[in-house]
């Protein structure tokens, strides 16, 4: 008798569904919710990107790629990284970083994880941290080696280093953080830098909320040029991902871009060749547009939504600050005895749709909130949660 069961593999079985899948099927029978669960934006794609992309489909730019990306696209991301890493020089220049246009930062992880993580290979990333990280290196053979964050979720370098042994091999870095939107300094990411150098770790950046930053800092000196703190500023032979999903709401669009070394790039091509093939025509030269608009407007929304979030948030629940991002991080109050699991299922019977820390973390005591959705909807939301804290 046939038994679709002996066809899945073991790498497979290893992975469990994402748990956000499980909240949102118990949520199923909520009529029109407070939702402070989505993770994009609630903005629209800006004018221009839809306008490049409908022409671009309309001329009939709908076809294959080069597996690498297009010319003016790579070309646009050579220049903002020129601007932002000057210690940074591309390969075609005497330097060493290239970039390669990826089906979103979330295929970037898949390419950059299978290319550089082998059976046994040690990767250390920070608890709480994104879902797809631990599954990530299980499908690629590794072992995900978390380090204990709470309560500030702060990832430095005296927390990473008693976890680092001879079979490590990367570290992953990702800031601002979803789930807990708290964003590394400057210190912490030229102290993580330094430390992956001496035990010769390759770092890789998702920095996919790069400018969802409400922290920002002036590392060249320049006091025009305000940035998210990055390793990349003092280290020019790591890996960084970012993309166009968050910032400019393309969420269903899949495109985002790598650079790294030249070398690490090279073999993440080879293999976009032969699984996605190319991110989509269409929208890559819609990033071109996308990189072109100014997106502060939004950030400076996302700026007050955080702040009024806090200032309503902390008398009663403890939070971490987050400083970029569109999550907060609270844990549930001790006194009510609830895990974040069965806090959550308390919202859920008020017609709240917020998810468990666990989904993100080794732990269930805290709960994940987005604030990208309208001022309305996200003050329901925070009655609601002070209500359930009572």
């Amino acid at each position: 008798m046939f038994d679709p069961q002996r066809f899945i593999t073991d790498r497979l079985r290893a992975i469990d569904a994402s748990g956000i899948r499980r909240v949102f099927d118990l949520a199923a029978k909520l009529d029109n919710p407070v939702n402070l669960s989505i993770g994009q934006p609630d903005f629209d794609v800006p004018a221009a990107v839809k306008t490049a992309a409908i022409n671009a489909i309309n001329n009939g730019f709908n076809g294959y790629t080069n597996t690498q990306g297009i010319d003016p696209l790579r070309q646009r991301v050579r220049i903002l990284i020129g601007q932002e890493l000057p210690n940074w020089k591309p390969a075609d220049n005497n330097g060493t970083f290239e970039t390669l246009i990826t089906s979103g930062v979330s295929g970037g992880l898949l390419l950059a994880i299978l290319t550089c993580v082998e059976p046994g290979d040690e990767v250390i990333l920070p608890d709480p941290y994104f879902v797809m990280y631990p599954h990530l290196i299980t499908m690629a053979g590794g072992k995900a080696v978390f380090v204990d964050t709470y309560p500030d979720f702060q990832f430095t370098a005296d927390l990473i280093e008693p976890h680092i042994t001879p079979r490590t091999k990367m570290l992953l870095f990702s800031s601002p953080s979803n789930p807990t939107g708290v964003v590394a300094s400057d210190d912490t990411c030229r102290q993580i830098s330094e430390l992956a150098d001496q035990h010769n770790l390759l770092v890789l950046s998702d920095e996919i909320y790069n400018d969802f930053c409400y922290e920002k800092i002036c590392p060249h000196g320049d006091s025009n040029q305000m940035l998210t703190p990055s390793p990349a500023f003092h280290n020019d032979h790591l890996l960084i991902l970012r993309g166009f999903s968050k910032s400019y709401a393309m969420t269903g669009w899949r495109l985002g871009y790598a650079a790294g070394p030249k070398p690490i790039i090279d073999e993440m091509t080879k293999l976009q060749q032969y699984s996605f093939v190319c991110a989509p025509s269409m929208a890559q030269l819609a990033g071109v547009a996308a990189l072109d608009g100014d997106i502060s407007p939004f950030i400076q929304q996302y700026h007050a939504k955080r702040d009024h979030l806090v200032s309503r948030l902390t008398p009663t629940f403890e939070l971490a600050t987050p400083g970029g991002a569109f999550y907060a991080f609270p844990k549930v109050p001790d006194h009510l005895g609830l895990s974040g699991s069965q806090f959550i299922e308390k919202a859920i019977d008020r017609n709240l749709l917020i998810l468990p820390g666990n989904v993100f973390s080794n732990q269930d005591t805290h709960i994940r909130i987005s604030y990208s959705c309208s001022d309305e909807e996200l003050d329901r939301g925070i009655d609601i949660l002070l209500e359930l804290a009572q």
